[in-house]
């Protein structure tokens, strides 16, 4: 099934986090182009964030994803301080098929993104049209 992962970056070698962290992906179809964005809520004073969106033809549930998401992020070093907080690398389960989830760490689709530029613009270059058939805008 088709599933959609965020992933940004804004502490260290941004591009980087987010090369290393697509390169250890399964299954992935395709890469939106990179987005520079200005952080969203957290502390003031955070550097621009880095973001693409990663499609995904997989197997994997919404909680496989997931874990792999937080295996990445540890993998990059990710220390969660405060929340909102600037990271090295942040994995966001955006959509996984048609599925839906709703549990206390992970709700699939991603309860925020449609209020998120910096995921939308991005999934919209992978999706193009289907991005409204994805939920509401």
């Amino acid at each position: 099934m088709r599933a959609y992962l965020g992933l940004g970056s804004n502490l260290g070698d941004r591009r980087a986090h987010l090369r290393t962290a697509i390169a250890a992906l399964p299954d992935v179809v395709d890469v939106s182009p990179v987005y520079e964005t200005e952080p969203v809520g957290g502390p003031p004073g955070q550097s621009p964030y880095l973001n693409v969106v990663v499609a995904l033809d997989t197997e994997l549930t919404p909680r496989q994803l997931l874990e792999l998401a937080n295996t990445l992020e540890q993998a990059a070093g990710r220390v969660r301080t405060e929340k909102d907080g600037p990271r090295t690398l942040d994995v966001d389960v955006l959509i996984v098929g048609d599925l839906k989830v709703d549990e206390p760490d992970l709700v699939v689709p991603h309860p925020r993104m449609w209020q998120r530029r910096f995921v939308l613009a991005p999934l919209a270059d992978l999706a193009g049209g289907d991005v409204r058939r994805l939920g509401p805008l």
